[in-house]
């Protein structure tokens, strides 16, 4: 039986014992059963800020300060790693965390996070539960939602809050009026809305999710999130302004999660305006590569060492979009490919940390660890090496190529799955919104007594 501990005791525990008492981490990119080895030691590093199975929390999550949006960011890296290597360690885990979460509505809008989350912490759970209907993890029993319907459930959340009222469209970063950040919006909340319906535009074979995918998409670009210049991704605005003070930093998951969006509906639509925009996002992360090493960085603040947590972990999404765009449009793979070679020699000479010396820091840019450790940088290392991996098995499965997930409605190209109507109504989902809220937060004090 696995014994968890709070975060000091996990990495006293790290330091204090060597994994298989190596001196440090070996990445022969050329062989698989090393990119397996270096992968089974990364997402044994990330396994120890889990204490979500200890007495008195809250299955799913990890330590703190992980916010929730990591946690199931974090479950999907696990995913990944399972499809990827064939070791079954974590799936029990990775399969009763999701489960737990999902919320009295199946739409991972659980109690225990019904006053701080945000349309972009949403989406990321929904992205799990597709990666878990993609590669066929493990389906839950008959009696409990399946993945592919809690994806399609946040799906129909996020849609139903698309918000005209100002902007002239898009979502707002936060779901609740409370909460700071909702006079914000911004590209992460959209880029989650725009993969969503992506993925499942391809997956079950619907065209409605593909108008959601293009709506969203013309709506960023239209309010100049989205600079076509240079396809850059900018972080968003207030809708005070009527979004014009927009906030010009340039995030690595911005842009990978709109990349491989891209991705998935050209190798959907064979479109070529798709292949033209996967290409077009691909040359424009160049920024968040060292011209000198080619190493992946977040570029607005690793080199001023003042990344947050969450931005510790924003690398691992771009990593993780990277191998989908290369497997889902196969002209990009050689250049991701080099791109993520090249990162892998900063990996090597950087997760060199702890008394084990394979603790993983935040930047890759350094010689020898600095001095950092986290989720977000065992994520972020996992990711690059197993998407080394990417041409070794198959693409994305769908519900006609050998996915076995069951949505709200069978697969069979009804409109009925993407629900939402195809301009939304802001009005009543702020109503819905509001009612789901009283019967959480009710919920949750009932829990209490």
């Amino acid at each position: 039986m696995r014994t968890f501990w709070s975060l000091p005791s996990a990495i006293l525990f790290v330091l204090a014992n060597s994994i298989n008492h190596a001196s440090a981490i070996e990445i022969d990119v050329s062989d698989k059963d090393s990119i397996v080895h270096a992968a089974w030691v990364f997402a044994h590093g990330l396994i120890t800020y889990y204490n979500g199975n200890q007495t008195g929390n809250t299955p799913g999550m990890f330590v703190d300060p992980y916010y929730w949006w990591e946690a199931g960011a974090a479950w999907g890296s696990l995913i990944d790693y399972w499809f990827y290597t064939g070791d079954e360690t974590f799936n029990e885990q990775v399969k009763s965390s999701l489960l737990f979460q999902v919320g009295s509505n199946n739409d991972y809008m659980p109690s225990n996070i019904s006053t701080s989350e945000g349309n972009d912490d949403q989406a990321f759970w929904g992205f799990t539960v597709m990666n878990a209907a993609e590669r066929n993890f493990s389906n839950p029993d008959a009696d409990q939602p399946q993945w592919l319907a809690l994806a399609e459930a946040v799906f129909n959340d996020m849609a139903s809050r698309w918000d005209t009222s100002t902007c002239n469209g898009g979502l707002l970063w936060q779901i609740f009026e409370f909460n700071h950040g909702y006079d914000y919006k911004n590209t992460i909340s959209n880029a989650g809305l725009f993969m969503m319906a992506a993925r499942l535009a391809r997956y079950t074979d619907n065209a409605t999710y593909v108008e959601w995918a293009e709506r969203t998409w013309n709506w960023t670009e239209s309010v100049g999130f989205l600079d076509t210049k240079y396809y850059s991704f900018y972080d968003g605005a207030h809708v005070g302004t009527n979004c014009t003070d927009i906030e010009k930093y340039q995030w690595t998951y911005n842009a990978g999660i709109f990349m491989a969006g891209s991705a998935y509906l050209y190798n959907y639509t064979q479109a070529p305006l798709w292949a033209q925009r996967t290409q077009s996002i691909l040359d424009s992360i160049d920024i968040f590569f060292d011209s000198a090493t080619g190493i992946m960085y977040e570029v607005v603040c690793e080199g001023s060492h003042t990344c947050d947590t969450d931005e510790k972990a924003f690398k691992s999404v771009l990593a993780w979009c990277m191998g989908l765009t290369a497997v889902l449009a196969p002209t990009t793979y050689d250049t991701i490919y080099k791109r993520l070679v090249q990162t892998v020699a900063g990996i090597e000479q950087s997760c060199v940390g702890g008394l084990d010396n394979v603790t993983c820091g935040t930047t890759w840019l350094n010689v020898g660890w600095d001095n950092t450790y986290g989720l977000g940088q065992q994520m972020s290392a996992l990711e690059v090496v197993l998407n080394l991996l990417v041409q070794d098995l198959p693409a994305p499965y769908t519900a006609s190529t050998g996915g076995s997930s069951t949505g709200i409605v069978p697969s069979n190209g009804s409109d009925e799955e993407a629900k939402v109507s195809s301009t939304g109504d802001r009005a009543g989902a702020g109503i819905l919104t509001s009612i789901a809220l009283l019967m959480m937060l009710g919920a949750s004090w009932w829990m209490a007594i």
